[in-house]
């Protein structure tokens, strides 16, 4: 028979401690602060509203139709950054440099995306056609049923884009600029408004709908920004007095 040795009940609470104790590595998952060991870029760590985040890095505020559309807060760093310069040249200019409407697929062309995207109860025929629905307007606030009473508007005027860097631009840029429906340079509003502003910018021209500032001012510099397009002094003044009038 071995030797028996006797540990008293002192140190053998004393060894149960620190057995249950002393195995956690701070430095190790599940030790130390939790928000340390998440994975960079994770929903615990990334910072919301960031600046390279698709669509500018800001959700759309309420109301807003608009693809890529930013808050107040990401327009105004925008347009802090902006190029100003003097309003260029319209030599060489001509609309068929910009191609348009592009073929989106399944018979539909950018102007019937446009359509059913921003409209309500929309249908198509069978070559894609909008043939009844709803849409409310942004430049004037109308609500109109009948598509062909609603055009398709470059937020920034083709005529505009040219003079603001777009002459400089191969045919595949333009292209995209006059058919982007990622970010937001398109939106129907009526013929009539659409008209009223032609190729004005927001210092010639601005929606009489004033409740609509906020969300021009955000989609106009938006766009500017990025396709790297010009302003003048005049333009960015009035595009701040736009986004002065949101919320936040």
């Amino acid at each position: 028979m071995g030797r028996q040795i006797r540990v008293s009940g002192a140190v053998l609470v004393a060894l149960l401690l620190a057995a249950g104790t002393g195995c956690s590595d701070p430095a190790a998952p599940g030790g130390g602060d939790p928000k340390a060991s998440a994975p960079a870029g994770s929903p615990s760590t990334a910072a919301p509203n960031a600046p390279n985040a698709p669509g500018g890095g800001a959700e759309p505020a309420g109301g807003d139709v608009l693809p890529g559309m930013v808050s107040a807060a990401v327009a105004r760093t925008q347009l802090a950054a902006l190029q100003v310069a003097p309003v260029g040249t319209m030599a060489g200019y001509s609309r068929d440099k910009f191609t348009h409407w592009a073929q989106q697929g399944n018979k539909c062309d950018t102007r019937e995306v446009v359509l059913k995207r921003d409209g309500t109860e929309v249908t198509q025929d069978a070559e894609c056609k909008a043939v009844s629905g709803n849409w409310k307007s942004l430049y004037d606030g109308a609500v109109v049923t009948e598509a062909g009473k609603m055009d398709i508007d470059h937020m920034v005027p083709l005529a505009e884009g040219w003079r603001s860097g777009a002459a400089g631009w191969d045919s595949a840029r333009r292209k995209a600029f006059a058919n982007d429906l990622t970010h937001p340079q398109l939106l129907a509003v009526t013929a009539a408004s659409n008209r009223s502003k032609g190729d004005q910018s927001p210092d010639l021209w601005q929606p009489p709908d004033k409740a609509s500032w906020c969300r021009y001012g955000r989609a106009w510099t938006t766009v500017k920004s990025t396709y790297g397009l010009t302003v003048t002094e005049p333009e960015k003044k009035m595009l701040a007095t736009m986004l002065d009038t949101c919320a936040s």
